[in-house]
């Protein structure tokens, strides 16, 4: 027997679950336009290709514990405010820890128009290279 208030609680139930998979979606889902680089390819293109600019979207306290050579920190949290400084006209190239918060700096990007973006699969944790300090 179906009691009076178990219909709203069906649809209630229905609808967070449908919230549950956009988040996930949202998030984890790939960016049409982004290219995702392994560490090799990313680390190929940054000696072949001049034009370009290198974001690490890192904290300022993760930057001092070590960053790729060339990178900007430019954190993800302050993006929007410093959008100024990546240039439009050049390539940009984006890192992380791991390879989220790049993606979310690159939707940022792409919704401002910028076209040319990379970055890194796996974030420094997947860097080959040196890294400075």
């Amino acid at each position: 027997m179906i009691k009076e208030g178990d219909g709203m609680e069906w649809f209630i139930n229905i609808a967070l679950i449908i919230l549950v998979i956009w988040f996930f979606y949202s998030r984890f889902a790939g960016l049409k336009g982004l290219r995702n680089l392994t560490a090799d390819q990313f680390q190929e293109e940054m000696k072949s290709n001049p034009n370009k600019i290198l974001i690490d979207v890192r904290e300022p306290a993760e930057w001092k514990q070590g960053y790729i050579a060339g990178a900007k920190n430019i954190p993800l949290s302050q993006i929007n405010q410093r959008i100024n400084e990546i240039a439009a006209d050049k390539a940009v190239y984006l890192y992380c820890r791991s390879g989220m918060r790049s993606k979310q700096a690159a939707r940022i990007l792409q919704k401002r128009g910028y076209k040319e973006l990379s970055h890194l699969q796996g974030g420094i944790m997947a860097w080959k290279g040196r890294v400075s300090k």
